[in-house]
């Protein structure tokens, strides 16, 4: 017994052996044959989460007066999943304000936007809003996100006529009170040359009107709808990147956002909104464009920041951008594939669970408070492709 036990402990060990030698080599020629039928991916396509966006309904909501105020004019909207609520921000150098909106579900017979609420903004830079030729407007609210602690931050272009530079601004929710504005780097509101030559900050109508925040909270990213004064004709928009934790808000990064080009018969590309998606550097964006022959156009796009350059404390972008990494982006969704008339589509948002438990997206327009055009709402949804 014992010698056969011997026996059989022999050949279980050169077994062992054997495979130690020759497995490897068995592998490696099994991996060298079926080489050819593994599937390439790319180190681009690597960087993107796989995402797809489809219209699911649109909703219209007619200009109007609410509580002595008009409806009309949104530039930004948020969603707040709490809530269930809307809020939607409008561009209203007098009287800034946000109405808290409730829609029904996607698949209920009535397809309607409510309107529950205005909040007027309590600027306290504006020192008489109901005149007016007031020459103290500071707020041109066109970004709006919704933080964890019952406010609201707005994102303002600024208006370089009056000398007043772009705003980053937090106010409460429940009564329009403000609460701080963050600080910007100079580039951003310079409003008069540092010499004779060079002109710093925001273009008219061109400054900040992208707000995103993170899931957590404590992040919040804004962008420049075009590019700056000093960084034309490089077709880049400034993408900030901010901590708004304890103990204090501070800028952690500035990156590069690349635009698409403008309509050879344009008069109008720009980004108008960003959403956070992940806590991995990934967004979704929304550019516009306007050309006088084919109408509104607008494009969803997914970013990877991830691996943009910091650009922090460039005042202006030098010609050759070697070294510069911008922030990569790609094609989500052409709104103009919907088949569908589009206005001046500027906010975008993360919206509530539509019937089949996917997420939705909002999209919103500016009406100009054009009394014959009603906002248009447009809702997607977000899934993987």
């Amino acid at each position: 017994m014992a010698t056969g036990f011997t026996s059989v402990l022999a050949v279980s060990k050169l077994l062992r052996h054997w495979s130690k030698v020759f497995m490897p080599l068995f592998l490696g020629l099994a991996l060298l044959m079926t080489g050819c039928s593994l599937p390439q991916v790319s180190a681009e396509s690597r960087l993107f989460l796989n995402l797809s966006a489809s219209f699911v309904t649109d909703y219209t909501l007619p200009q109007s007066d609410f509580n002595g105020t008009t409806l009309g004019g949104f530039s930004a909207l948020t969603y707040s999943s709490q809530a269930n609520r809307i809020y939607a921000l409008v561009d209203d150098k007098i009287q800034p304000r946000f109405y808290t909106l409730s829609l029904n579900a996607a698949d209920s017979p009535s397809k309607t936007l409510n309107v529950e609420a205005v909040t007027v903004l309590k600027d306290p830079l504006q020192v008489n809003p109901s005149n007016p030729s007031n020459p103290s407007a500071t707020l041109d609210g066109e970004g709006l996100v919704l933080t964890r602690h019952g406010t609201v931050f707005v994102a303002s272009e600024g208006n370089q006529s009056l000398k007043i530079p772009p705003r980053l601004s937090e106010f409460k929710v429940a009564d329009g009170a403000w609460q701080q504005d963050l600080p910007l780097p100079k580039q951003f509101w310079t409003l008069e040359p540092e010499d004779d030559t060079l002109a710093l900050g925001v273009n008219p109508n061109q400054g900040f009107e992208s707000l995103a925040i993170n899931a957590e909270g404590d992040r919040l990213f804004a962008a420049t709808a075009a590019p700056l004064q000093q960084d034309a004709p490089q077709p880049f928009s400034r993408f900030l990147h901010y901590w708004i934790g304890e103990p204090e808000p501070i800028l952690i990064s500035e990156h590069l956002y690349p635009l698409d080009s403008d309509p050879k018969d344009g008069t109008l590309h720009a980004l108008t909104d960003l959403i956070s998606i992940d806590n991995a550097g990934h967004f979704l964006s929304l550019e516009r464009s306007y050309s006088p022959t084919t109408g509104y156009g607008a494009t969803l796009y997914q970013l990877a920041t991830g691996v943009a350059t910091d650009i922090s404390g460039m005042r202006t972008l030098p010609s050759n951008l070697k070294g510069i990494v911008p922030i990569r982006k790609q094609p989500l969704l052409n709104l103009a594939d919907l088949k569908i008339p589009l206005q001046n589509l500027e906010g975008l948002s993360l919206g509530p669970q539509i019937s089949d438990g996917s997420r939705s997206l909002l999209v919103i327009s500016d009406n100009g408070s054009n009394l014959a055009v009603p906002t248009q709402v447009l809702l997607l949804r977000l899934g993987k492709s």
